[in-house]
């Protein structure tokens, strides 16, 4: 039995593709509507008018991929979540403190989640490994081996990480430049975000060889 985590060259150009997508929809065009929707709107709308873009884009590849599953319901629900806490903020510089409250809301649970020994990035593996045709169970049943399992307890540390630094990362910006600084959060954030994306991604590959050793092991 062959397992991995591998990415073709189909799906290498692929995710070229939604690395330029995600630079228009999450940073160039929040960007252009941040900058020149200040003056007619103010501050709170403008920022608000911004996610737009970013919000209908995340729906559409939601739906695209049909990620009706563990991993699209947090999708969604932090999308919801996001939403409706930026809509009730009432102001563009409270509308960014309330955004570094619920990332640290969802370290929190990560951090639970991680304790408990119910990593999210097991079930969003369970559900990556679904879509190349494994069958739920008997991927839960692998990925729980001793000598696999702490990989993904590995991952979910760096998700704990990649929370507090970018919640970090926003007030240390808010600090220095107060909410004109908004258009370098779209910039710096969506950096640090990949820079995080790829250790995570470069993690997920690596867990493919413990999994090739205890197939191969249990093949004999």
């Amino acid at each position: 039995m062959k397992w991995g985590f591998h990415m073709a060259k189909k799906k290498n150009r692929k995710g070229n593709k939604i690395v330029l997508l995600d630079l228009i929809f999450y940073v160039a065009i929040p960007y252009v509507l941040w900058t020149y929707g200040r003056e007619p709107v103010g501050d709170y709308g403008a920022m608000l008018i911004s996610t737009i873009p970013g919000f209908v884009y995340t729906c559409y590849r939601f739906i695209l991929e049909k990620q009706f599953n563990i991993t699209g319901l947090f999708i969604l629900g932090s999308l919801m979540l996001g939403t409706v806490v930026d809509l009730i903020s009432g102001s563009a510089e409270q509308m960014l403190w309330n955004g570094v409250y619920v990332s640290l809301f969802y370290v929190v649970i990560h951090l639970i989640a991680m304790l408990i020994k119910r990593p999210f990035a097991l079930y969003f593996a369970v559900d990556f490994a679904y879509l190349q045709g494994y069958a739920h169970k008997s991927s839960k049943a692998l990925f729980t081996r001793q000598g696999i399992f702490k990989w993904f307890q590995f991952i979910q540390a760096i998700f704990i990480l990649r929370g507090l630094c970018m919640s970090a990362l926003t007030v240390f910006l808010l600090n220095q430049y107060g909410v004109d600084g908004y258009s370098d959060m779209l910039i710096y954030k969506r950096a640090l975000g990949w820079t995080f994306g790829l250790m995570i991604m470069g993690l997920y590959v690596y867990v493919n060889i413990p999994i090739q050793k205890f197939l191969n092991h249990t093949a004999y």
